[in-house]
């Protein structure tokens, strides 16, 4: 097994996220002609999301040609050092190709599936969310440190849909529970970027269910290591697991509101 050195697998990630972001920032203007879909209709992919992924894949392969590779768009593979790469080459695909700005580049690496350092660039805004596990995170070298917190009655929540209409209905069935007891709420439809943006204090919280490894590994970190909580409850039968992300007074609140909308009682 590889001798695991965080600061350098960061400084990695970091130089790879920012080239596939450039990569990405460029192409949108061509970036519609080229659109599929995957798990569903409302599920893109275009060719700059496996162009992001296959540059970055590239370079890892040619750099450390021994770890593992799990990748959104499939360009995956097995290794032998005991650490793997977690990627989302583009998280935000229909606001990237609707110029919508709120996309980024999301790339983790792994240790026995506990996140070693991870990265998030958001190119539109010039912004690098980065972390160490036990070390802190950072918003373009500026340590991330905890703000005021509000009560659940004034807090800002993130949250997301997913592909599946059948999932997005039982999405959508939480929130008339959760806007009436909450600030509002704000649907941006990049998950790295909504728990980035927890740990920098622009949302209070953010929940969202049936999230994929990739959308998860580095952004989890980051609002981690900014003092955020980060855990999940298991959701209603039309749900997979719901993540949730909130400074650790807003925690308890939030998941309590979550399991009343799902028509539970009890903490998670």
């Amino acid at each position: 097994m590889t001798q695991a050195d965080p600061p350098s697998l960061l400084r990695l990630a970091t130089s790879l996220a920012t080239e596939a972001g450039a990569l990405l920032a460029g192409a949108i203007d061509q970036a519609r002609t080229s659109v599929t879909t995957k798990s569903s209709i409302t599920d893109m992919v275009s060719e700059m999301d496996r162009a992001a992924e296959s540059l970055i894949v590239g370079r890892l392969q040619d750099q450390r040609p021994d770890d593992a590779i799990l990748a959104e768009e499939g360009a995956s593979a097995p290794g032998s050092s005991g650490l793997r790469w977690v990627i989302d080459p583009l998280d935000g695909t229909t606001n990237y190709l609707y110029g919508i700005p709120a996309w980024s580049v999301s790339i983790a690496v792994e240790a026995d599936g506990v996140t070693l350092a991870g990265v998030v660039r958001d190119p539109s805004r010039d912004d690098t969310f980065s972390a160490i596990a036990g070390q802190g995170s950072w918003r373009n070298g500026v340590r991330l440190t905890p703000r005021p917190v509000p009560t659940l009655d004034r807090a800002l929540i993130g949250t997301g849909f997913g592909y599946d209409s059948a999932r997005r209905a039982a999405q959508a069935n939480l929130l008339p529970t959760v806007l009436a007891e909450v600030r509002d709420i704000r649907r941006f439809g990049s998950a790295a970027l909504d728990l980035c943006w927890v740990a920098a204090g622009e949302l209070d919280a953010y929940f969202e269910a049936g999230l994929a490894p990739w959308d998860l590994a580095a952004g989890s970190l980051v609002a981690a290591e900014a003092g955020a909580w980060v855990g999940s409850l298991d959701a209603a039968p039309t749900l997979p697991e719901i993540v949730v992300a909130a400074p650790p007074a807003l925690a308890d609140p939030l998941v309590a509101l979550l399991r009343r909308a799902l028509g539970r009682d009890g903490c998670s």
